[in-house]
């Protein structure tokens, strides 16, 4: 499921045994400085595949490396910077949309009204990092500890086998080291691949669903507000108060509900927790690159050989247990229920006030439909896909608890049990499972 990982190129072309393993190690070493290369990357402190592993001193999920690699793919598609209209345009619309939130909900305005609330996608790389580096680094920290127990069990086996004269399993733990020395790098290269091409379509620090910033506040991306609506026929001022809303909105959830934060965090601790390696998928494609391997080989398009060291597909895909499918599952209702949240309460604040928004509204959910910020994060990094109809359904469960009750009901929903997905499906019936009594006696 988990695209993390290294996958030899298996080839076409008979290819000739390496001589020793230090000349596939040599190679792996190789391929690896040659990616951080290409993403603008210092490989230095990568170059010996052993010199971490032996001090143990490597960082779970290096932030240095998501940050430049973040900032090579903005730098890549192009920042605007931040000019006076856009300062005024955003501050405008969020001084609005606080005046109409608070008719919408009950959680009042975050502080911090003086900070800047418009920023540039590169700004958004830098303002946003340290909630990225907090909500994934537990899957870092899986990956390395899966990686160490394989470490473990690959010396315990060579120890055993040493007398009866098997001989793979002195490449497996140097294989074992080599990944869990490189595994923290490969990760922070993927995850700051992945806030780099979000940087092109977030509008705001919000519209992951994510707590990105601490403390919460709402920003939006002017550049990426104009190419959101490039196309529409709607007045800007509309499409600025539309995102103003949503994005406020969730800041002044997270703000004053921070068990939210650990919720969500909570989900990819247990997702990670329960990361395993497959040994026998590591040998397995560990023989095959050591048969195919050949330096002399090389593909004229890539200019690569054919041992290959791949980012996005390859041995780190274990199979799920039951546990991270209800982790995962936890993290995809919650999500859906910040954002169908928001989609109820950004609807009510508007009320006839914005005249297009229900067209706005229907393009914010086609546009996440096929584009998502989330959708693009997860799916990279945990194989989960944000079902658009599970966000449908948690804006329907919102809408119908605030006007089955009110305002305040609907909201006060959020310090107390939050319903499962089954449970969206049938708003009544939840409310009636987690009302207390006026009279217990019955219980007695």
């Amino acid at each position: 499921m988990s695209p993390f990982g290294f996958t030899p190129d298996d080839g076409d072309e008979e290819n000739g045994k390496p001589e020793d393993l230090n000349a596939m190690m040599r190679q792996m070493q190789e391929q690896i400085q040659k990616q951080f290369e290409q993403l603008g990357i210092n490989p230095a402190g990568f170059v010996n595949p052993f010199a971490a592993f032996a001090q143990g001193s490597q960082d779970a999920l290096p932030q240095a490396v998501v940050r430049d690699t973040a900032k090579k793919f903005v730098q890549a598609q192009g920042s605007q910077p931040i000019g006076t209209k856009d300062v005024t345009v955003v501050d405008n619309a969020f001084e609005i949309a606080d005046l109409w939130l608070n008719e919408a909900t009950v959680f009042p305005a975050t502080p911090g009204t003086t900070s800047q609330r418009s920023v540039s996608r590169l700004d958004w790389v830098d303002v946003t990092l340290a909630g990225w580096q907090a909500t994934m680094e537990p899957l870092a920290t899986g990956l390395s500890s899966a990686i160490s127990s394989l470490l473990d069990d690959a010396m315990a086996q060579q120890s055993q086998d040493v007398d009866s004269g098997e001989a793979m399993a002195a490449p497996m733990g140097a294989i074992a080291g080599l990944l869990r020395t490189f595994i923290g790098s490969l990760i922070a290269t993927q995850l700051g691949q992945a806030i780099g091409a979000i940087s092109s379509s977030a509008t705001g620090a919000h519209d992951v669903a994510l707590p990105l910033l601490d403390p919460a506040r709402p920003i939006l991306i002017p550049e990426n507000i104009e190419k959101w609506s490039a196309d529409l026929e709607i007045p800007k001022t509309e499409v600025y108060l539309f995102h103003a809303l949503r994005e406020a909105a969730i800041a002044r959830l997270f703000a004053h509900n921070p068990w939210i934060v650990s919720y969500m965090r909570s989900a990819i601790v247990d997702y990670g927790r329960g990361i395993r390696i497959d040994m026998e998928a590591i040998q397995r494609q560990a023989e095959e690159a050591m048969q195919n391997f050949d330096p002399s080989q090389i593909n004229p398009e890539s200019g690569e050989n054919s041992f290959n060291i791949a980012l996005n597909n390859g041995i780190f895909a274990p199979e799920e247990t039951a546990e991270q499918r209800a982790a995962l599952s936890k993290l995809e209702t919650a999500l859906a229920l910040v954002d169908g949240w928001a989609d109820d309460v950004t609807t009510l604040a508007a009320g006839d006030r914005l005249p297009a928004i229900t067209q706005l509204r229907e393009m914010y959910r086609r546009q996440r439909a096929t584009n998502a910020p989330a959708q693009q994060l997860f799916k990279s990094l945990l194989g989960l896909e944000v079902s658009p109809k599970l966000t449908r359904e948690a804006s329907a469960f919102w809408q119908k608890v605030r006007e089955s009750k009110d305002v305040a009901s609907r909201d006060a929903l959020w310090s107390g049990i939050l319903p499962t997905a089954d449970e969206l499906l049938d708003p009544v019936a939840f409310l009636s499972s987690t009302q207390v009594p006026d009279d217990l006696s019955g219980l007695l």
